[in-house]
């Protein structure tokens, strides 16, 4: 691992990539073009954990959610006019669902959009974060905060295709699980492009 991770992260958001998708696994025969799509912000926060390593952020949601309960997730959310830019909305559902200061995240860059089968076409930000946060998690939205090293999520071995039957299809979907967390979907997705994203700037 590179020891100075800020320049890691920068190597790979200097990378043109193509927006990821929910589809790019359970391909259909077309996508209308004049799909509407709401926008959403995450926050994709990276900082040094206890055991000194850079890590990232991640949050279990609350089992009572209505959508995706007890899901991996990063800190995020449907973007509103007030935002003003997709950047404030991520600062602004990180502060409402874990209590961090918006102040506080530096912003070094964007990964590509990730378009869901759900209908969302999700802004995905890293952030620099302290490497010790004072944390308010609101109940209500989410059960745990959690960090994953950052070279776990940066290895593609850790990753795989899995299936599960959703609507009486089988859909296909990348997980990277890590110790008792099971992260898949959209939020593995948008790291599996990270994770690409790293290979390929250090070939």
């Amino acid at each position: 691992m590179v020891t100075n991770w800020i320049d890691i992260i920068k190597k790979v958001l200097d990378e043109d990539r193509i927006t990821s998708s929910d589809f790019d696994l359970n391909p259909i025969n077309t996508l209308a073009s004049d799909r509407k799509l709401s926008k959403a912000g995450v926050l994709v926060g990276i900082c040094c954990s206890e055991q000194n390593q850079p890590s990232l952020l991640l949050t279990k949601r609350a089992a009572h959610l209505k959508n995706h309960p007890g899901q991996i997730a990063f800190p995020g959310g449907r973007f509103e006019i007030e935002d003003d830019t997709i950047i404030n909305t991520a600062l602004r559902e990180a502060e409402e669902e874990i209590g961090l200061d918006r102040s506080i995240p530096k912003k070094l860059g964007v990964l590509p959009n990730h378009e869901t089968v759900t209908g969302f076409l999700v802004t995905p930000i890293i952030f620099q974060l302290p490497d010790k946060l004072d944390l308010k998690v609101d109940g209500n939205e989410v059960d745990e905060v959690f960090y994953v090293p950052l070279e776990h999520i940066l290895n593609l071995k850790n990753y795989s295709i899995q299936a599960r039957k959703w609507q009486k299809k089988f859909r296909y979907y990348y997980t990277v699980p890590y110790g008792p967390h099971y992260i898949w979907g959209a939020t593995a997705r948008i790291l599996y492009g990270f994770a690409e994203g790293f290979q390929n700037a250090n070939k």
